[in-house]
């Protein structure tokens, strides 16, 4: 498996932590050098372990908030 680089760009907020401090986090993230993207996910505290999570485009984070309101 390739080596995946990532930078969180932006913390845009904390969804809820678990009991093992893990934390599930809405961050804008550069995935590979690439234009940052939102992202949900649950991170270790140390953001060096990360689980599955969903990364969206800026329109994709709009219609999901038209979708949410």
């Amino acid at each position: 498996m390739a080596d995946l680089k990532y930078e969180i760009v932006e913390n845009l907020g904390v969804l809820s932590e678990s009991p093992k401090g893990w934390t599930k986090e809405l961050n804008l993230v550069s995935w590979n050098g690439r234009e940052a993207k939102y992202d949900i996910r649950d991170w270790a505290p140390d953001h060096e372990k990360m689980g599955k999570g969903v990364t969206l485009s800026k329109e994709e984070v709009e219609k999901l908030k038209k979708l949410l309101d």
